[in-house]
């Protein structure tokens, strides 16, 4: 028998019995995936936690923490096949990450602060843009537009972070003094028992937030990011 049509939805497909499964077993069929993006290390259950920072919308990032983490995120955004733009004071950091990613592809650029030139980012070529630019990051010409998303590290808590944070979907926060561990838990709206434990975080591990959500995540390098940029550390 020759398929029917139907207006505006194409042939009507060959019929099959339908496969039903009880509610209380759907839990059953849950997989152990995240959403797409960048894996940044694991949660506190051991789970996959996934950064997905390549979006058809606007994605700001703010990291207080350092650089080693930033540059694990870049490398592993680059392996995704995102473009990687670095906008620093201090190339000499990022050169050798510059030279290694992509294995000979340039997938990764340098840029000095304020320098950054349109990208032209797309759905098929996605862009990430690392700032950074110290204590004060000025006003980047280059900011966050649709599939292209912009992470800017702070080494501390400085006069801009309340405004960055605020603008920002997401924060990252590594080891800080109790002081700043204090203005951190009123902008981001951290209860007290997170706000306690930022002072002791140790080497590699961040807390992701936003004002309503929150998690910590143990980043470690792989052998070949270990190789390229030494153990986890906080301090540059």
């Amino acid at each position: 028998m020759k398929n029917a049509v139907r207006g505006g939805f194409g042939l009507v497909g060959p019929r099959r019995e339908r496969h039903t499964v009880p509610a209380v077993d759907l839990d059953a069929l849950a997989l152990p995936v995240g959403d797409d993006g960048v894996v940044i290390g694991v949660d506190a259950h051991g789970r996959a936690a996934v950064l997905g920072i390549n979006r058809p919308t606007p994605y700001e990032v703010t990291l207080i923490g350092g650089v080693w983490t930033a540059q694990v995120l870049a490398l592993r955004a680059a392996a995704t096949g995102a473009r990687v733009v670095v906008e620093t004071g201090r190339a000499q950091v990022w050169s050798a990450l510059a030279r290694a990613a992509g294995g000979g592809q340039q997938c990764v650029t340098l840029h000095d602060v304020g320098r950054v030139p349109p990208q032209g980012a797309s759905a098929g070529s996605p862009v990430l843009v690392v700032r950074d630019c110290g204590m004060r990051p000025p006003r980047g010409r280059v900011v966050a537009g649709p599939w292209q998303s912009v992470v800017t590290l702070l080494p501390y808590l400085s006069p801009t972070a309340p405004r960055l944070l605020q603008n920002s979907s997401l924060a990252g926060i590594q080891r800080v003094s109790p002081d700043e561990a204090e203005q951190i838990g009123r902008l981001m709206n951290l209860p007290r028992q997170t706000v306690d434990s930022l002072p002791t975080l140790g080497d590699g591990v961040t807390l992701w937030c936003t004002p309503r959500d929150r998690q910590f995540v143990m980043t470690q390098g792989t052998e070949e990011e270990t190789g390229l940029l030494g153990p986890c550390r906080r301090i540059d």
